[in-house]
């Protein structure tokens, strides 16, 4: 049996079971238990009532089989074109409020109708004595009977169509990688749900046991229907009231927490995994365990994430190095020393995080220039320089090439271009001042550093206080004033700590 059979069978047992309820129970008992008939009106009512009830079966048939049909299409002729299938799932979704239709229109009308004809026929004719006014009570009676049967059929119907829909969605994704459920824009509110049902349930008692009142003490004292109704619509008044604000607090009670949930799983898309606090005995503890769990696991997840990145990108930076031994450990200075900037700065963790990974790997491009040319212990010719200068546009290409997250987009900028000046005298693009990108000015003075002061093949790294004035004259020129003035800072700051924690 497949889904579409198992969802008709479904929704036929639901409809047999809302209908016994409905029509044979609550509105049968209702009639036969309140009129006071003769044996023959007993028959005469009920060969009404089986023949306004075949009427509303065969009514609500049809409209049944044109509200199937878009569905019925999919699984039974095979057509799976797109629009097709997005048909059958808006009325698969829609089917809940399709069989309340049902329910109120051919189903309701295709009874009352016939039954009210065949009715004002026999009491015409003197086969049910009985007043015409019991017409009206019985359109009143079987329109809260509708009510009743649709509420039931709605839910019955709302847990069927589950299945149904999931089946469609992955035809979908199946045949055309789309979930046809993303450009659903049907919203059924939880409010009303809640409302119109403990609303209904609760006054449809009453409701109907008033009505029966009305019919036996029409039979009696007319003095004592009106008495009736003076105590009685006060009652039903005040059961009203009551009802509409117990509803209320039954749901104020569920869309508090599912408010605060909603809440947290925006922020969770935002990026902001905090824990919620549980405060509930009831489900929605579990729900709120269940949350805290999911965020524990995702920042686990991110934290073990992040961590092998990191280890990534060192391995990357330490493969680098290890090329050229005169320049081993270059990129984790430089990516030390751009940290040290950036955080007398003010940066965020965010963007000191960036743009320590954009450090690392500031010199990856080197790996595209020959050893004969990065190696070389001499002074390098024009040509040979020209070709060192093209390191910083093939470090973004092959950065570029392991297709980055949106979020590492940002560390490109500083690959190519720590090697601008801010006098436009830098490559690759020659850009000036605030043109340059800002991870790679930044990075410009970290490197800069971190070369005058390291060991070469063809000479020793300079002082700390010889490479400090040359960045303190180069600034404005060559380097950023701010992030030169921000590293001498720095550098002061850590060597007095350093003379005073000695002495």
């Amino acid at each position: 049996m497949n889904v579409f059979q198992q969802f008709q069978r479904t929704i036929i047992k639901n409809y047999i079971l809302g209908s016994l309820i409905a029509v044979f129970g609550v509105g049968s008992v209702f009639i036969f238990q309140t009129l006071a008939l003769t044996e023959n009106e007993l028959f005469a009512m009920g060969a009404i009532i089986a023949i306004s009830i075949f009427t509303m079966f065969s009514c609500e048939f049809i409209v049944y089989q044109k509200h199937i049909r878009p569905i019925k299409r999919i699984y039974t002729e095979g057509a799976l074109d797109f629009e097709i299938l997005s048909d059958a799932y808006k009325q698969a979704e829609r089917f809940p409020l399709l069989t309340v239709q049902r329910i109120m229109f051919p189903h309701f009308l295709g009874l009352a109708i016939p039954s009210t004809v065949m009715t004002f026929i026999s009491i015409n004719t003197g086969v049910l004595s009985i007043p015409y006014s019991y017409i009206l009570y019985a359109w009143s009676g079987a329109f809260l009977v509708a009510i009743l049967h649709a509420l039931i059929e709605f839910f019955l119907t709302f847990r069927a169509c589950h299945p149904l829909q999931e089946n469609l969605i992955q035809k979908a994704i199946k045949t055309y990688g789309v979930d046809v459920s993303r450009q659903s824009h049907l919203f059924i509110s939880l409010k009303r749900k809640i409302l119109a049902a403990s609303l209904f349930l609760a006054l449809f008692p009453i409701l109907l046991f008033s009505l029966a009142s009305q019919i036996r003490l029409s039979m009696a004292d007319s003095d004592l229907l009106a008495n009736y109704w003076k105590w009685a619509g006060v009652l039903i008044l005040i059961i009203t009231l009551l009802a509409f604000y117990g509803a209320v607090l039954i749901f104020k009670s569920i869309e508090a927490p599912v408010k605060e949930l909603e809440k947290s799983f925006e922020k969770v898309e935002q990026g902001q995994r905090s824990l919620v606090v549980n405060t509930y005995t009831d489900e929605f503890a579990h729900l709120f365990s269940g949350f805290n769990h999911m965020v524990e696991a995702i920042n686990l997840r991110d934290q073990k994430n992040q961590q092998l990145l990191d280890q990534f990108f060192a391995v990357i930076a330490g493969t680098l190095d290890a090329r050229d031994p005169y320049t081993a450990g270059h990129s984790k200075r430089v990516a030390e020393y751009s940290v040290y900037i950036a955080e007398e700065c003010n940066w965020s963790s965010k963007e000191i995080d960036l743009l320590k990974k954009s450090a690392l790997l500031h010199d990856i491009g080197k790996i595209g220039i020959r050893d004969d040319v990065l190696l070389k212990d001499g002074k390098l010719t024009d040509e040979e320089f020209e070709q060192i200068k093209r390191h910083p546009v093939i470090g973004e290409e092959i950065v570029k090439g392991v297709q980055l997250t949106e979020d590492l987009l940002p560390i490109l900028p500083g690959i190519k271009h720590h090697h601008e000046r801010i006098d436009g005298r830098g490559y690759p693009d020659k850009l000036i001042g605030d043109d340059i990108p800002i991870f790679g000015r930044l990075i410009a003075v970290a490197d800069a550093f971190d070369a005058m002061t390291s060991d070469r093949p063809y000479r020793r790294g300079m002082p700390f206080e010889k490479a400090f004035s040359i960045l303190n004259e180069g600034k404005g020129t060559q380097w950023d004033s701010v992030f030169v003035e921000a590293f001498l800072k720095r550098m002061n700051t850590s060597q007095e700590n350093r003379l005073r924690n000695y002495s």
